[in-house]
């Protein structure tokens, strides 16, 4: 049930950017998240993540660009994830985000996770990722 509620969610977020009049910002890439997992960015607020131990969808909140003259950026979210060995549960990701090179950006992560397969427990986790930028 929770796979169907995660692949629902993912369904209908991707429509709401599906009405915009222009094209979103896309970005693809690898990262470790769910394990060794694929990650698509849609329009700087979708995060996809499908990998070998799970998959997650976060909406980013809020994007702010540090005081600095390095292309570095922070962002704060909401999210859930499932396992494929039954856990499931919600999540809050704090990142950072640098634009290395044209197109390409790396991100690293820490998220603060609610398993709530079996109970409530409080986890950590974490991620990191680079993309290319469409």
């Amino acid at each position: 049930m929770k796979h169907r509620y995660l692949i629902g969610l993912m369904c209908c977020s991707g429509a709401s950017f599906a009405q915009a009049s222009e094209a979103p910002a896309l970005e693809v890439g690898l990262a470790i998240d769910q394990d060794l997992s694929v990650v698509v960015e849609f329009d700087q607020k979708y995060r996809a993540t499908i990998g070998n131990d799970g998959a997650a969808f976060d909406y980013i909140l809020k994007r702010g660009q540090f005081e600095t003259e390095a292309p570095l950026s922070w962002y704060v979210g909401a999210g859930a994830w499932a396992e494929w060995n039954d856990d499931f549960g919600l999540r809050l990701p704090l990142g950072v985000k640098v634009n290395f090179y044209e197109g390409w950006n790396a991100y690293a992560q820490v998220h603060p996770e609610l398993d709530m397969y079996k109970g409530v427990e409080l986890q950590v986790g974490g991620a990191l990722g680079v993309t290319y930028k469409f």
